[in-house]
């Protein structure tokens, strides 16, 4: 949805299965809609599209794409911006690692990234900004060599230079976001500055900072134990533009053992789990995933005071069970520099993408009632910071 300042606002459908374009547009029709209606949306209704590789190959077909907008137009919807961070398969499956595969020194990330664009210049409306949002280069533990770094940089050069020959065709400004995640090539704000500092020294070109930024994840900058002002300060600092904002909850809870076992019920699966903890003197120790933690030497060595922080997209509006809270302080926080600085970033998505593994105790509802209360908090919260849907 459209709110003041020009700025946007939709849920991911990355929470909705969608190897394939048949799986995702059923998503749309069955879920997504349901959500708008429930919403009584005002005006055209965003859609932060979820495109797996598969899906946007098929979409890429004319009479496909076609049909999509036709579809857009009958339903007052738009799109504004793609999730491009899980190349395949995103629900019923393992996912765990594999989701930064294939990462950025591989040529299939670069042609699928192009492809999404290639699609968002056919979608986006006259008159707004696109975006998509990617993973941060690789996961740390892929990275062995330089030589892999340089790729991943000089990768996502050409990717840029793509984006801008698409900005320059159409007279719309598209823009790329790398995603900083816990344990991932780029994790924290010190390692997206120093990324984007190198690709200046390598790429000394203006395209750069027109055409690529930083998707900032609440749940991921949180978990890292990170202040939003400090870190969009950074950014700024560096001239890193803020591509979109992905507003997120993570769980976080000190490790008593009535915690730690109650932590238990997040285990599962499909998705990985990376856990952050910070001891009284600001000391920070990292851990792939849930399982690890609760059965590791983390686990072993907890000292007084010590806060665990833990990679598990909660819901925004409910309050986690138990020994547990979540982060939507750091929500607001942003949403406290937004107030200020209006300009600070367009592109806003929900993105509580779990739903479908959360312990009973969080998935009390059905997955379109779950995204239409995502809605009310988020909206309530900006309001609380003058932001509104316009026409409200």
């Amino acid at each position: 949805m459209i709110l003041n300042h020009g700025l946007h606002l939709a849920y991911c459908t990355n929470v909705h299965p969608g190897g394939n374009w048949a799986q995702t547009f059923d998503s749309l029709q069955h879920y997504t809609l349901a959500v708008k209606q429930k919403l009584n949306c005002r005006g055209h209704y965003a859609i932060g599209l979820r495109l797996a590789d598969q899906a946007a190959r098929e979409l890429s077909d004319p009479t496909c794409l076609l049909e999509f907008q036709r579809w857009l137009d009958k339903h007052e919807c738009y799109v504004f911006t793609i999730n491009g961070f899980p190349f395949g398969v995103f629900h019923g499956a393992r996912v765990k690692e594999s989701v930064y595969l294939p990462d950025w020194t591989a040529p299939q990330r670069v042609e699928y990234t192009k492809r999404l664009f290639d699609l968002l210049a056919q979608l986006v409306p006259p008159g707004l900004e696109g975006s998509v949002s990617t993973l941060p280069g690789s996961f740390k533990e892929f990275i062995h060599s330089k030589e892999q770094e340089r790729a991943i940089r000089d990768n996502i050069w050409r990717c840029v230079e793509h984006i801008a020959h698409v900005s320059e065709r159409t007279g719309r400004r598209f823009h790329l976001g790398v995603e900083p995640e816990p344990l991932c090539l780029l994790e924290n704000t010190a390692e997206t500055a120093l990324f984007f500092d190198r690709l200046r020294e390598e790429h000394p070109d203006a395209r750069l900072d027109q055409h690529l930024g930083v998707n900032y994840d609440t749940c991921h900058f949180a978990v890292e134990f990170e202040e939003p002002e400090e870190a969009v300060a950074t950014f700024r600092d560096h001239g890193i533009k803020l591509s979109k904002v992905h507003i997120s909850n993570a769980l976080k809870c000190h490790p008593t053992p009535e915690a730690l076992q109650q932590l238990a019920s997040f285990q599962e699966d499909v998705y990985l789990h990376q856990v952050v903890a910070r001891k009284q003197d600001g000391t920070l120790s990292r851990v792939k995933d849930l399982d690890v933690a609760l059965n590791g030497p983390l686990v072993k060595n907890i000292s007084p005071g010590e806060e665990w922080r833990v990679h598990f997209h909660i819901p925004l509006h409910s309050q986690p069970p138990g020994e547990f809270q979540g982060t939507a302080d750091h929500v607001l926080g942003l949403f406290k520099l937004l107030q200020k600085q209006p300009d600070l970033c367009s592109h806003f998505e929900m993105e509580t993408y779990t739903w479908a593994v959360l312990p009973e105790a969080l998935k009390s509802r059905s997955v379109v009632d779950q995204v239409v209360a995502e809605y009310e908090w988020t909206l309530a919260r900006l309001a609380e910071h003058g932001i509104v849907p316009v026409g409200k």
